[in-house]
C-alpha cells in the first residue's frame, strides 16, 4: 500500500509498529522526552516517571487506576506543578522550570477535568482570552484603539472559525455559565485552539459527557491528529481510548508500567494486575478478564470513585 493512500492513522500506526511494547520505550519521532522526574508530596511519591517518550502527530492515551499520578504527571509537563527531580523537553526545548504561560506559548496546551470557563463571559469572550499576541492587553497601547483594532478583528474572526467548527457558533453570545458540561469540555478545547499549538493534552476529556455529544468530541479529537496535532490525553473510558488512540501509556503508583498500543495494552500483564490487583486469586490468563464486560465494571468503578471524590471536594 502506498503511503499516499494510507489514513493518518495508518501512517502512525505503521510508524510504532517496531516500537517494543515496554515502558520507557524509544519513539521514531517524539515530541516530548521525560527524564527522572519525580514529584512528592509529603512521605508519598505521586510521580516517579524514569523515562516516558510522546511519538508526534498520534494520540496517546495515558490510563491507569485513580491515584496514578496521570494529572499530576501532566499538571508537570505542562508547567502548573515544580517537581522534585526531573527534565523534560518539547520538541528539543527543556521545559522543566518554564511557567504555564510560556509552556503554552512553546505551543504545549491543556485543558482539565474540571473545565475553566469563564461562566459569566460570552462564549465568544471566552474564546478572545484563549489567544496569544494581543497589544491590547499592553495599559498603553490599550489607549490608541488603531494600534489594537486590528488584532482583535483578527482574533474575533478565528475564534468564530472555531466556534462553528465546534457547532457552537449559535452560544456565541451566551454565556459560558449556561452551556452544558459537554458543551463546556468542546469550549474548553476549542479556546486551546486560539493559541494555534502544536500540543494539545486533554485531562479526563469524556468525564460529565452527556453520551449525546461524546461521539462529536471523540471526531474532534480524531480531528487534530489528522491535522498534524499531537494529542496526549487522561481517560477512565476504555472504550475511547481503544476507538481514538494510536498508543498507550499505562501509570500505576506514580510509575510507567506498561506501553503499547490499545489493541494489545489490555492483554499485558502489567495492565491487568494494575487494574485488577483486587482479584490476585484469579487466573490473569483467562480472557474473561479482558472482555467487555469486565471493561464496562472498570469503567463503572472508576466513574464511581470519581464521583465519591467530587462529593468530598477533592
Amino acid at each position: 500500500m502506498a503511503a499516499s493512500t494510507l489514513t493518518r492513522k495508518e501512517q502512525i500506526a505503521r510508524d510504532l509498529a517496531h516500537v517494543p511494547h515496554k515502558p520507557g520505550s524509544t519513539k521514531p519521532d517524539p515530541i516530548i522526552v521525560a527524564d527522572h522526574v519525580t514529584r512528592r508530596f509529603g512521605g508519598m511519591t505521586a510521580v516517579d516517571v524514569h523515562h516516558l517518550e510522546i511519538q508526534r502527530g498520534a494520540i496517546t492515551a495515558l490510563i491507569g487506576p485513580n491515584g496514578a499520578g496521570k494529572t499530576t504527571l501532566f499538571n508537570l509537563l505542562t508547567g502548573f506543578d515544580r517537581p522534585n527531580s526531573g527534565e523534560w523537553s518539547f520538541e528539543g526545548t527543556p521545559l522543566s522550570r518554564m511557567s504555564a504561560a510560556k509552556v503554552a506559548r512553546s505551543g504545549m496546551v491543556r485543558t482539565f477535568q474540571l473545565t475553566k470557563a469563564l461562566s459569566r463571559m460570552t462564549v465568544l469572550e471566552n474564546m478572545r482570552l484563549g489567544a496569544t499576541g494581543q497589544p491590547g492587553e499592553n495599559m498603553l497601547t490599550s489607549l490608541f484603539p488603531p494600534a489594537w483594532k486590528g488584532r482583535e478583528d483578527d482574533i474575533t474572526e478565528q475564534a468564530l472559525e472555531l466556534l462553528a467548527r465546534f457547532k457552537l457558533d449559535t452560544k456565541k453570545d451566551d454565556f459560558a455559565g449556561s452551556l452544558s458540561g459537554g458543551q463546556r469540555k468542546l469550549l474548553e478545547m476549542a479556546r486551546a485552539l486560539m493559541t494555534n499549538p502544536t500540543t494539545v493534552m486533554l485531562d479526563e476529556p469524556m468525564a460529565g459527557v452527556n453520551p449525546a455529544l461524546t461521539q462529536s468530541l471523540l471526531g474532534h479529537i480524531e480531528g487534530l491528529r489528522d491535522e498534524g496535532m499531537t494529542v496526549l490525553f487522561v481517560e477512565h473510558d476504555m472504550h475511547m481510548v481503544r476507538h481514538i488512540s494510536d498508543w498507550v501509556v499505562v501509570m500505576a503508583e506514580g510509575r510507567v508500567v506498561a506501553e503499547g498500543p490499545p489493541t494489545t495494552i489490555m492483554q499485558d500483564q502489567a495492565v491487568v494486575d494494575a487494574y485488577l490487583g483486587a482479584h490476585h486469586d484469579t487466573d490473569l490468563g483467562d480472557d474473561s478478564l479482558l472482555d467487555d464486560d469486565v471493561i464496562d465494571q472498570l469503567e463503572e468503578e472508576a466513574e464511581a470513585e470519581e464521583h465519591s471524590r467530587a462529593e468530598d471536594g477533592e
